[in-house]
């Protein structure tokens, strides 16, 4: 992959993978540009107290509500060699991650490499190249690129993934989907039911039950969580049907509720991505990718940040270091035959387990032989270990108590050590061998 010239690179969103892919590539001197369909960087870390639509039309992305806290702390949320502000929280807010965004832009100088208000129409290949077609929302100019590589930073924390559920139709409360939930105060002394049990369902469902008069919650999580949530707090079992009062779940219990959230989680969406590209998009995976975001079937494409159960933030750091070291010419990829022979290993071993294909892009306890890889095929700095030791033990403390996880503070003493230890207490836990 060694280039004779300066190939162009279309980056297409300004959030953490945007930003991370742009700050690389610069600094390697690689020509790049930038595509933001808003005109602010930060993609879903910017609170927007609207739902649905902006000033221009374009569908509101972020899912940020105002009472966020990073459910990592501050070590998991760090791009390489930016440290977060030492007096931020331990579990800093969605304002304080925000401007540590804007920092991040303004440091590395990189928001003369982005257009703003430019969304991404449509991606396709022809002779060797990536068309990218993109239309000013404001004009409705319409604009038609030729780039080398493609690197999709768009997330997928955007299209919510709302279940069918029987009688929905017949309820007379309100229902809304986690992606438009912006504040806890709708649902002071209401009946209300939260549907989910992931990361979103968890925090959500403890910020209304401060404000419910009953918080019924609905999932199916094996998580052994450990607190002692308030008496008005339910857990209760899936939802089999709603009625016009309430809903009846599948052990035939029935419950009155005012208002659902559904904290269902999100569908993977790249509706600019032709068919060219080669890649499957479904609703809960986008195959083939070798190392988690090369596109195996035409390897000049990148889709950022699709891990899961990671510390996000470091895994897409690395993958954009990755990914500028391959369009530099530091390594070359595999043939195709080796990459596909990979990727259907891991297809091969999930459906070996029982698994789903959704779990193909599940890292979990192989996050940090994730970063081992990465660093012996490009040769790019190694993630530190002790970033998956301290999600571990974050881990540990959510199941233990979701009310005092945030209490600790986690402080790296070099890549394999760090300490643990509550934010109002001198005293400090050595976790050398997590």
């Amino acid at each position: 992959m060694n280039n004779t010239h300066n190939p162009r690179v279309c980056v297409i969103g300004a959030g953490v993978a945007g930003l991370s892919s742009a700050r690389y590539l610069k600094h390697e001197g690689i020509n790049f540009t930038v595509l933001e369909c808003t005109k602010y960087v930060g993609g879903t870390w910017r609170y927007d107290p609207r739902v649905g639509y902006d000033e221009n039309g374009v569908v509101l992305h972020t899912s940020m509500y105002k009472y966020l806290r990073t459910n990592l702390p501050k070590p998991a949320m760090e791009l390489n060699g930016f440290k977060l502000p030492e007096d931020a929280p331990s579990f800093p807010s969605w304002e304080t991650y925000y401007e540590y965004l804007k920092s991040f832009t303004k440091h590395f100088d990189l928001e003369r490499h982005i257009k703003f208000l430019h969304q991404v129409v449509s991606i396709r290949r022809l002779e060797n190249m990536w068309k990218v077609k993109h239309k000013h929302v404001v004009t409705g100019e319409v604009f038609e690129e030729d780039y080398e590589y493609v690197i999709v930073g768009t997330g997928h924390h955007s299209k919510p993934h709302r279940p069918v559920i029987p009688g929905e139709d017949l309820f007379n409360g309100t229902i809304i989907h986690s992606h438009d939930y912006r504040v806890p105060d709708p649902y002071i002394n209401r009946k209300v039911l939260v549907m989910g049990g992931g990361p979103s369902g968890m925090e959500i469902g403890l910020l209304v039950a401060d404000v419910a008069s009953r918080l019924v919650h609905s999932h199916h999580s094996p998580a052994p969580f450990e607190a002692h949530f308030p008496p008005h707090y339910v857990k209760k079992a899936d939802v089999k049907e709603f009625k016009e009062n309430g809903v009846v779940f599948v052990d035939g219990s029935f419950e009155e509720v005012d208002d659902v959230i559904y904290c269902t989680g999100y569908e993977y969406d790249y509706p600019f991505i032709d068919s060219s590209s080669q890649l499957t998009i479904s609703t809960h995976s986008v195959i083939p990718l070798y190392k988690y975001m090369v596109n195996i079937n035409e390897p000049s494409m990148f889709i950022m940040g699709l891990v899961v159960r990671a510390c996000l933030v470091a895994a897409i750091d690395a993958q954009a270091r990755y990914a500028t070291a391959l369009i530099k010419g530091n390594f070359t990829l595999p043939p195709k035959e080796a990459m596909m022979a990979e990727w259907q290993a891991h297809v091969d071993d999930l459906r070996a387990k029982g698994k789903r294909m959704s779990d193909i892009h599940l890292l979990a306890n192989k996050e940090d032989e994730y970063y081992a890889e990465l660093t012996r095929e490009s040769g790019i700095a190694r993630v530190p270990p002790v970033l998956f030791k301290i999600r571990n033990a974050d881990m540990r403390a959510k199941l233990k108590n979701l009310y005092t996880y945030r209490k600790y503070v986690y402080t790296v003493i070099d890549n394999e050590t760090f300490t643990k230890r509550l934010e109002d207490k001198n005293s400090t836990t050595n976790n050398t061998d997590m």
